[in-house]
């Protein structure tokens, strides 16, 4: 039976990249793209393929939330997570969103090609690199694996990382958590360290790959 696979990624070179390299696999067809995570859960609900291979860093709807959105909304699907993030903040939000693979974009045609097979096959896939992480987690016990994205983080730190990730400014985010403005920016500030990021919009998209700034995150509706 051919395997049939929705490639989903904002980068229309890269589509076209794993297009053509996907044409090359015996019993394996690309049936669909889509260019976010909202236009991806409405082409799983169209199109119906086995496999879909998902960017995590997107505009508009982020690849967590549309692996979690298609969690429910097709269960039978596998979602083969395919990014540049190595960071274990990502592989655990992406493996706790429901994705049943984790490979990153370095990731060789063979590899690939065999990480679709095994998830239409209903196994469980991540690359090398992920697989070593996650067994030093498993061998140094369960406090290696983070139970919260941005461990380094204060709750108080991720709570304001999480209100900056739905698009809340300082002033509203003050407002929200009754602190000052001042005090907010510190904590902004703080948070933009620990990250190792430099603007408002890398914070973001790493925050919304980690799983928050969505609705399902902790704090409370925008």
């Amino acid at each position: 039976m051919t395997i049939r696979v929705l490639v989903v990624d904002d980068h229309p070179l890269y589509r076209e990249g794993l297009r053509s390299a996907i044409a090359a696999m015996p019993a394996i067809e690309v049936v669909g793209e889509a260019a976010d995570g909202d236009e991806a859960v409405q082409q799983v609900l169209a199109l119906d393929p086995d496999v879909v291979l998902m960017d995590l860093q997107m505009p508009h709807v982020n690849g967590i939330d549309a692996t979690r959105m298609l969690r429910t909304a097709s269960p039978r699907t596998a979602v083969l997570a395919l990014t540049m993030l190595d960071g274990d903040e990502a592989v655990d939000a992406a493996l706790r969103a429901g994705a049943s693979g984790y490979l990153l974009k370095g990731a060789g045609r063979a590899e690939i090609e065999r990480a679709i097979s095994d998830l239409a096959g209903g196994a469980m896939v991540v690359g090398n690199g992920v697989a070593d992480r996650m067994r030093m987690w498993f061998a140094a016990g369960s406090r290696a694996c983070p139970a919260t994205p941005f461990p380094d983080l204060t709750a108080r730190e991720r709570e304001v990382l999480d209100l900056v990730a739905r698009g809340l400014t300082n002033t509203a985010i003050a407002r929200r958590l009754s602190l000052s403005e001042k005090t907010v920016r510190n904590h902004v500030s703080n948070v933009f360290a620990k990250l190792g990021v430099e603007s408002r919009s890398a914070a973001v998209a790493s925050a919304r790959d980690a799983g928050l700034g969505s609705a399902n995150s902790g704090s409370g509706p925008t």
